[in-house]
């Protein structure tokens, strides 16, 4: 049985993607910051009959957890098939380029960024001892630079230096991580699940977890001919996906 790792994946959009891999026969761990967190959304899955998901307590932001994390998956399997890095977080307010505080930028930038960073770091080991690897990082086309200074997307007005920065960075590591592992059988590409109905946002979203799920789970499980190095973003190009960077 293949397996993945989910980050943030006791709620919202990680949940549903934990469930939808369950469901389609991976075996997945749910990485959640507090255990406790983690063993509800367990619980809330066997109910519904899924079985094969476990909770593994991984705070990205702790460079011990994700070492425990690392060592705890790594007395279960032998390699590691699929790493979804879908934890983040908004940054809070205010936003504005006069007004974020460094304070705010660096909380925001140790979950979307360097957390990242450090949980890629720290299974790529198991990840590379799969014979089909892939990454998702779970983006947003916020983080686009070219569409955000194109006055004609429909999110043009939406900004908030800190998130958009912080994701910008994030697509900036995936190019990278991509171009890095080329000549290899990974696929590593950034993910917008489009604007969704969760916590995250308050539930202002007009999208469902269900659809947000499937978006990132299709990149998940792609063959061997799928797209590397790329960003997709359906909700803005339902025709191919691919938006630009």
């Amino acid at each position: 049985m293949k397996s993945a790792l989910v980050t943030g994946a006791n709620k919202g959009i990680g949940f549903e993607v934990a469930r939808q891999l369950a469901q389609k026969g991976m075996y997945v761990y749910l990485g959640s910051r507090q255990v406790e967190n983690g063993l509800e959304a367990i619980d809330q899955l066997k109910a519904e009959g899924i079985n094969n998901v476990e909770a593994i307590q991984l705070d990205i932001t702790n460079e011990e957890s994700v070492k425990e994390a690392r060592i705890e998956i790594g007395k279960k399997t032998k390699s590691l098939d699929i790493l979804i890095n879908n934890a983040g977080i908004y940054g809070g307010y205010p936003q504005s380029a006069f007004d974020a505080t460094i304070e705010q930028f660096k909380e925001a930038y140790n979950v979307n960024v360097y957390g990242v960073v450090r949980v890629t770091q720290a299974f790529i080991d198991l990840l590379k001892k799969s014979s089909e690897p892939r990454i998702v990082n779970v983006s947003s086309s916020q983080g686009s630079i070219t569409l955000h200074s194109d006055p004609s997307y429909k999110y043009y007005d939406y900004k908030g230096v800190v998130y958009l920065s912080s994701k910008a960075a994030l697509n900036m590591y995936t190019v990278v991580l991509a171009y890095e592992l080329k000549d290899t059988n990974f696929k590593i590409n950034a993910v917008c699940p489009g604007y969704t109905k969760t916590d995250f946002n308050g539930h202002r979203g007009p999208g469902s977890v269900e659809d947000a799920g499937k978006r990132i789970v299709k990149y998940a499980l792609m063959d061997r001919d799928g797209p590397t190095g790329k960003f997709f973003s359906e909700e803005n190009n339902p025709e191919t996906g691919e938006i630009p960077w």
